[in-house]
């Protein structure tokens, strides 16, 4: 295992270690997850699609040697399929063998009063930690050396489900009624919570967490992300396409590209063997760094401009 201690010593041993994992990050990142992980606290990451928040608890994960449990949060989502749910067939297949067996269970039992009580006995076995289901945020407590928890897209579920956070995110335990609560192992989890911004997070839930917002990069830090990413593009090209992209940020597109677009796009014209951009080139392959037809229609104008401006 890593050891995480001397990893996370500083900010700069952090930024030195993301990047020798290919995660290209600024300062600001970078001591965010100094303070995550010494304060013990949570760390709400918000920002556009695309620009690395999920990435950053991946590679926080693999960098610290650390089992990686995700959630994928979507509306409708509830505690029986984050926390735990009971085994129902289980439990239904001890019933009926509880059936066959129930004069040999009442055996002795004087009176319905403590025919009862032994029954009631049994209804407790059938809510124990035999019969529980863990999902992923009580999987996470359990882990006995620690993990990276990652809540994707935390603002594409509903508000009712972040009332069920609130108990792990501040005290890194869970109330189950049935068994009572269950705290984190010797090592509590590392919390990543990702939002695309699609509705305002609570006030509740931000105040148990830090707060990283992670914009689009400016050029010299997405030119280092794809030297990272892509290497073998060569210097000249990988100017010119991180400036190509950054020319279509500033236009009124539904979606802009994302550095996942832009690593695409570089893998892209890495396969088709290209030296530097030229307008033919641009157009064959404007669908993989944009997702509308509406926005390749309106692009397509511009194109011999930029494409003539970025090779000056």
């Amino acid at each position: 295992m890593a050891d995480i201690d001397t990893i996370a010593e500083s900010v700069d041993s952090l930024k030195e270690h993301f990047e020798s994992h290919r995660y290209i990050c600024s300062d600001q990142i970078a001591t965010a997850v100094y303070l995550a992980f010494h304060l013990r606290k949570p760390i709400l990451i918000e920002g556009p699609p695309g620009v690395g928040k999920t990435e950053l608890a991946k590679t926080t994960a693999e960098m610290f040697e650390l089992p990686l449990i995700r959630l994928q949060c979507y509306e409708g989502l509830d505690e029986s399929k984050a926390i735990y749910e009971w085994k129902y067939g289980k439990q239904l297949l001890y019933t009926q063998v509880l059936k066959e067996a129930l004069d040999e269970v009442l055996a002795g039992a004087k009176g319905f009063a403590q025919s009862v009580t032994r029954l009631h006995e049994f209804g407790d076995i059938f809510f124990s930690e035999e019969f529980l289901e863990p999902r992923p945020l009580l999987k996470a407590l359990r882990e006995e050396d620690g993990c990276v928890l990652l809540l994707d897209e935390i603002d594409k579920s509903d508000h009712e489900f972040e009332s069920l956070l609130l108990e792990i995110l501040s005290d890194f335990q869970i109330s189950i009624p049935e068994i009572g609560t269950v705290k984190a192992s010797k090592e509590p989890p590392m919390v990543f919570l990702t939002s695309n911004n699609t509705r305002e997070i609570s006030d509740a839930l931000k105040r148990r967490c830090l707060h990283l917002y992670i914009p689009f990069p400016d050029v010299d830090l997405e030119q280092k992300i794809i030297h990272a990413r892509v290497p073998e593009v060569p210097p000249e090209l990988q100017r010119q396409l991180v400036t190509f992209i950054h020319e279509l940020r500033d236009l009124d597109l539904k979606k802009v590209p994302a550095i996942s677009e832009t690593i695409d796009w570089a893998r892209t014209l890495l396969l088709l063997h290209t030296e530097a951009l030229d307008p033919q080139l641009v157009r064959d392959t404007l669908n993989v760094i944009l997702k509308f037809q509406e926005d390749i229609e309106n692009v397509d104008g511009e194109i011999n401009a930029i494409t003539a401006k970025i090779r000056k």
